[in-house]
């Protein structure tokens, strides 16, 4: 199954599909139903007490034999208390924990080194670095079309590229992740899978309040709205999405009125206040209407509350037969996300046609070499100042980020498992201390990229990849000619236009 990617050997499941930690609605039921049916759940116990942990942990697993995984964020949490929680996931032997906002070096060596997988959600390439330099097993790239609490302010379709450019782990995409048709341009694109968050919050096996979830059935595109009146409990400045309701319409007065946040629900004894980052839940009896109602840029293609399991399979089978069409039956087969790739299975001969093998291992090469020439224009971009060359660096690494996962995109295409290795390049690059000079190294690095397509072009029956190869080629000659006029003292702005 092309959905089987190495992230399911990593986490211990079946299908790249993974239940987001939401705080509250991400109880037992919901991750073990997730989990039982192939796919993989995290318990979303942010600044929940040890007994309420241990005790979810422990009925998940009276539920499901699999392996699965509890969300904790160390900045939405005091210290004493998340000392508490990780000492229960330890006692627990929990399989993995998914950190969230401010990195925690600590807390993520503190795991790893128990044994623990950690996963690392990030909303920028600069995060991502951190993330993995910290020892991040997994990195989860959140685009801002999600719900919840939101760290970029990225699209998740220009993040993704960037993250996997510079990324030597699995990566999974979150942020309006709702059906098969994301699963499948997901793997496409080149991530390992997909983090789903609204989509499972309005399942029936959900601990959210029926009102959140029929506001989810019944939205509408352009229902939700990124903002920061949500805030009691959080640190200042943090955006969630939500759907519209009458607080972020400004109904309900200033949320940054110390006066204002009075209560207006009880949570089982636990009032909640206006302004409170605290959804609605099965036990929650108030004002639901004026609680923030988390809800991703995909709510609008929700239209049912279905079963947990079934909604796994049913975005595991779309993606399958987006994938592969030739195994699917009925009118879905027809839905194909991107054209299959033929080349591995052409006679040998045509016309010098490379084979598999031969194409495979140009494309690793030359991947290594994109992910070393994103990394040395991200590096070599910090060191200028604006008016000498960072824009025209920062494209570059755009560039190389893109085609970065094309050819990951590629590789799987022909069953091959694209390597996280960067090249040589890099350190020989990073050795020049001089930023122009370096930018000339790189020049020269974009130019045997330019001359290895030029005779690998030709040799490609594939429709497609030789087309994605000849504008990878474009690119990287337009690179270079945008580049050669900087260093030549022109404006690089007026080459790119020529």
């Amino acid at each position: 199954m092309r959905i089987h990617t190495p992230v399911c050997n990593i986490l211990g499941c079946d299908l790249p599909i993974v239940l987001a930690g939401m705080g509250g609605p991400a109880r037992a039921n919901l991750v073990a139903a997730v989990t039982e049916a192939g796919g993989y759940g995290f318990l979303g116990m942010v600044r929940e007490s040890p007994r309420r942990i241990r005790r979810e942990i422990v009925a998940v697993r009276e539920q499901t034999s699999r392996p699965f995984g509890v969300n904790l964020i160390p900045a939405a949490t005091d210290r004493d208390l998340l000392e508490a929680e990780l000492q229960v996931c330890l006692e627990e032997k929990i399989a993995s924990v998914t950190l969230f906002w401010d990195l925690a070096p600590d807390v993520i060596k503190r795991l790893r080194d128990a044994g623990v997988i950690v996963l690392c959600q990030i909303g920028s390439p600069e995060e991502a670095e951190a993330a993995q330099a910290a020892g991040a097993d997994i990195l989860v790239a959140q685009g801002r079309e999600a719900g919840g609490h939101v760290r970029g302010v990225t699209p998740v379709r220009v993040l993704l590229p960037e993250v996997l450019a510079l990324a030597n782990c699995p990566v999974l995409v979150s942020g309006g992740m709702t059906d098969g048709a994301d699963l499948a341009w997901a793997i496409e694109a080149g991530a390992d899978g997909v983090m789903m968050g609204t989509a499972f919050l309005a399942t029936a096996e959900s601990f959210a309040h029926d009102y959140h979830k029929q506001r989810i059935v019944e939205a509408q595109p352009g229902d939700t709205r990124l903002t920061d009146v949500f805030h009691i409990n959080w640190p200042r400045g943090a955006f969630v999405r939500v759907l519209d309701n009458s607080v972020t319409r400004g109904e309900r007065g200033d949320p940054f009125d110390p006066g204002a946040a009075v209560e207006i629900a009880m949570e089982e004894r636990r009032p909640i206040k206006l302004f409170s980052t605290d959804s609605p839940l099965q036990t929650t009896s108030g004002d639901l209407e004026a609680m923030p109602l988390y809800a991703g840029e995909g709510s609008a293609r929700i239209r049912e509350i279905a079963k947990a399991g079934d909604l796994v399979r049913a975005v595991a089978a779309q993606a399958q037969a987006l994938l592969d069409p030739a195994a699917a039956t009925g009118p879905v087969a027809h839905e194909r996300a991107s054209p299959v790739c033929y080349a591995s299975e052409a006679s040998a001969g045509y016309n010098g046609e490379a084979q598999r093998e031969e194409i495979v291992t140009a494309l690793e090469e030359l991947l290594q070499a994109e992910r070393a020439g994103a990394r040395v224009a991200a590096l070599t971009a910090r060191e200028m100042g604006e008016d000498d060359g960072r824009a025209l660096l920062a494209d570059i690494r755009h560039d190389e980020a893109r085609w970065c996962a094309m050819l990951i995109a590629s590789l799987r295409r022909l069953d091959a498992t694209p390597s996280t290795e960067v090249g040589a390049f890099e350190g020989k690059a990073m050795a020049i201390s001089d930023a122009g000079a370096r930018l000339a190294f790189l020049n020269k690095g974009q130019d045997w990229v330019v001359r290895r397509l030029e005779k690998l072009i030709p040799r490609i029956q594939d429709d497609r990849l030789r087309d994605d190869l000849a504008r990878m080629r474009v690119a990287h000659v337009a690179n270079i000619e945008r580049a050669a006029a900087f260093l030549a003292g022109r404006p690089a702005e007026a080459a790119h236009k020529s």
